[in-house]
């Protein structure tokens, strides 16, 4: 029997939307590492009352996102120390993942938005477009995600790529590390359209290898001082 109600379409909540809003920031380095959060400033930048601000920074606080200081909170700043244990986790959790989706992608549609994705990355590279690059990036990053079907294994791996992802805007910004992310996501499309999830989770493993110490470089070119004292754990 066909159900009598219809479904309601709800649009995202107010404090969905501020969430949105303030992760989408620190992701993108808006909000820079160091920056103090305060409820006031933000709902006004928002337009926006106290309360969902205020709801909102308890839950990227509890995320790792920021981290609590005084009666705030700040943009934290990874230390060398911080990359490693993300890096740890990813690397445990993601090369697994991708040997499961290559078993999963059984006709060309299936790889047409991976190789859509590698070529806007080359040319955005070609022409030193870094946003386009990273853009692309991410895109070619949410074609796997979505092949994956646990729900609870995808938010940890949102999670920890979140608190890394404010450092790539800078590394990308190089040539040398766009040819680094070209090189091993072309050696991953190529394990994915052969299907073979050995060669996926290999090239996933070098990929995240040479992302890891791509970090480390930048932590210790632009914070030396720093690289000892976790401020984000």
């Amino acid at each position: 029997m066909a159900p009598v109600l219809r479904a309601i379409k709800r649009s995202p909540s107010l404090s969905d939307q501020v969430y949105a809003s303030l992760r989408d920031s620190i992701r993108s380095g808006r909000l820079k590492s160091g920056q103090i959060l305060q409820e006031v400033t933000i709902a006004a930048d928002l337009g926006v009352s106290r309360t969902p601000v205020r709801e909102v920074l308890a839950r990227l606080a509890s995320e790792g996102m920021i981290q609590a200081e005084g009666r705030g909170y700040v943009v934290p700043r990874l230390s060398v120390q911080d990359v490693e244990d993300i890096y740890e986790l990813r690397l445990m959790i993601e090369p697994e993942v991708l040997r499961k989706v290559a078993s999963r992608i059984s006709s060309r549609d299936q790889m047409q938005a991976f190789r859509a994705e590698l070529a806007n990355m080359v040319a955005a590279d070609e022409a030193d477009n870094v946003n386009a690059f990273m853009e692309a990036n991410y895109r070619f990053r949410d074609a796997w995600l979505k092949l994956e079907t646990n729900a609870r294994l995808l938010r940890v791996i949102e999670q920890y790529s979140d608190h890394v992802r404010y450092l790539r805007v800078t590394t990308l910004g190089d040539a040398s590390t766009r040819a680094i992310v070209i090189k091993g996501l072309r050696a991953l499309t190529s394990a994915l359209a052969a299907g073979d999830g050995d060669a996926a989770a290999k090239a996933m493993r070098a990929h995240l290898e040479q992302a890891r110490r791509i970090m480390h470089a930048e932590i210790a070119k632009t914070t030396p001082d720093d690289s000892e004292n976790g401020l984000s754990r």
